[in-house]
Protein backbone atom coordinates (compact mmCIF):
# COMPACT_ATOMS: atom_id res chain seq x y z
CA UNK A 1 0.00 0.00 0.00
CA UNK A 2 2.91 2.68 0.94
CA UNK A 3 4.43 1.57 -2.75
CA UNK A 4 0.95 2.50 -4.43
CA UNK A 5 1.10 6.01 -2.02
CA UNK A 6 4.08 6.64 -3.25
CA UNK A 7 2.95 6.02 -7.21
CA UNK A 8 -0.45 8.09 -6.66
CA UNK A 9 1.90 11.08 -5.00
CA UNK A 10 4.32 11.40 -7.79
CA UNK A 11 1.65 10.62 -10.76
CA UNK A 12 -0.47 12.96 -8.96
CA UNK A 13 2.44 16.08 -9.08
CA UNK A 14 2.93 15.24 -12.77
CA UNK A 15 -0.94 16.15 -13.62
CA UNK A 16 -0.90 19.00 -11.48
CA UNK A 17 2.31 20.23 -12.00
CA UNK A 18 4.20 19.18 -15.19
CA UNK A 19 7.45 20.70 -14.94
CA UNK A 20 7.66 19.85 -11.11
CA UNK A 21 7.23 16.31 -11.64
CA UNK A 22 9.58 16.88 -14.88
CA UNK A 23 12.44 18.44 -12.74
CA UNK A 24 12.45 15.08 -10.32
CA UNK A 25 11.85 12.69 -13.49
CA UNK A 26 15.12 13.90 -15.21
CA UNK A 27 14.24 14.87 -18.04
CA UNK A 28 13.38 19.09 -18.87
CA UNK A 29 9.92 20.13 -19.21
CA UNK A 30 8.90 20.58 -23.15
CA UNK A 31 6.83 23.97 -24.45
CA UNK A 32 3.61 24.14 -25.24
CA UNK A 33 1.43 21.27 -26.12
CA UNK A 34 3.94 18.59 -25.76
CA UNK A 35 3.84 19.53 -21.76
CA UNK A 36 0.47 17.02 -22.20
CA UNK A 37 3.05 14.17 -22.66
CA UNK A 38 4.08 14.67 -18.94
CA UNK A 39 0.67 14.75 -17.67
CA UNK A 40 0.67 11.07 -19.22
CA UNK A 41 3.03 9.93 -16.89
CA UNK A 42 1.12 11.30 -14.16
CA UNK A 43 -1.85 9.29 -15.67
CA UNK A 44 0.33 6.00 -16.43
CA UNK A 45 1.52 6.35 -12.33
CA UNK A 46 -1.92 6.79 -10.91
CA UNK A 47 -3.31 4.06 -13.11
CA UNK A 48 0.07 2.03 -11.62
CA UNK A 49 -1.13 2.56 -7.89
CA UNK A 50 -4.51 2.12 -8.59
CA UNK A 51 -4.20 -1.61 -9.99
CA UNK A 52 -1.33 -2.00 -7.05
CA UNK A 53 -4.29 -1.47 -4.63
CA UNK A 54 -6.75 -3.21 -6.25
CA UNK A 55 -4.82 -6.46 -6.51
CA UNK A 56 -3.72 -5.98 -3.06
CA UNK A 57 -7.27 -5.95 -1.59
CA UNK A 58 -8.78 -8.29 -3.96
CA UNK A 59 -6.93 -10.42 -5.42
CA UNK A 60 -4.14 -13.44 -5.09
CA UNK A 61 -0.70 -12.63 -4.09
CA UNK A 62 0.59 -14.62 -7.61
CA UNK A 63 -1.51 -11.59 -9.42
CA UNK A 64 -0.54 -9.10 -6.88
CA UNK A 65 3.29 -10.53 -7.79
CA UNK A 66 2.95 -10.83 -11.61
CA UNK A 67 1.98 -7.50 -11.67
CA UNK A 68 4.72 -5.83 -9.90
CA UNK A 69 7.18 -8.04 -11.42
CA UNK A 70 5.86 -6.84 -14.86
CA UNK A 71 5.95 -2.91 -13.90
CA UNK A 72 9.61 -2.85 -12.90
CA UNK A 73 9.58 -2.81 -16.69
CA UNK A 74 8.50 0.91 -16.34
CA UNK A 75 11.59 2.16 -14.28
CA UNK A 76 13.55 -0.35 -16.43
CA UNK A 77 12.13 2.25 -19.54
CA UNK A 78 12.42 5.54 -17.32
CA UNK A 79 16.31 4.62 -16.19
CA UNK A 80 17.14 3.90 -20.16
CA UNK A 81 15.24 7.31 -21.05
CA UNK A 82 16.56 10.12 -18.50
CA UNK A 83 20.09 8.40 -18.61
CA UNK A 84 19.99 8.94 -22.69
CA UNK A 85 18.61 12.60 -22.47
CA UNK A 86 22.11 13.59 -20.89
CA UNK A 87 20.39 15.88 -18.56
CA UNK A 88 19.80 14.22 -15.65
CA UNK A 89 21.90 14.32 -12.47
CA UNK A 90 22.48 11.39 -10.66
CA UNK A 91 19.81 11.34 -8.26
CA UNK A 92 17.25 11.58 -10.79
CA UNK A 93 18.71 8.17 -11.93
CA UNK A 94 19.06 6.84 -8.62
CA UNK A 95 15.34 7.19 -8.33
CA UNK A 96 14.36 5.66 -10.85
CA UNK A 97 16.88 2.67 -9.73
CA UNK A 98 14.95 2.84 -6.64
CA UNK A 99 11.80 3.23 -7.95
CA UNK A 100 12.28 -0.44 -9.88
CA UNK A 101 14.27 -1.97 -7.22
CA UNK A 102 11.75 -0.99 -4.72
CA UNK A 103 8.85 -2.75 -7.27
CA UNK A 104 10.73 -6.01 -7.61
CA UNK A 105 12.03 -6.50 -3.67
CA UNK A 106 8.23 -6.14 -3.02
CA UNK A 107 7.67 -8.61 -6.04
CA UNK A 108 10.18 -11.20 -4.74
CA UNK A 109 8.59 -10.61 -0.70
CA UNK A 110 4.98 -11.22 -2.22
CA UNK A 111 6.12 -14.42 -4.12
CA UNK A 112 7.65 -15.97 -0.90
CA UNK A 113 6.05 -18.73 0.38
CA UNK A 114 3.38 -18.79 3.47
CA UNK A 115 4.48 -19.89 6.66
CA UNK A 116 1.56 -21.64 8.03
CA UNK A 117 1.62 -22.59 12.11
Amino acid sequence: MVLSAVFLCLGGLFIASPASGAAIFGIPAPNGVSAGYLRAIGFRDVALALYLVGLACFSTRRAVCLVLGASVFIPVCDVILVWSSGTAAPWQIALHVVSGGSLALVALWVSRPSIST
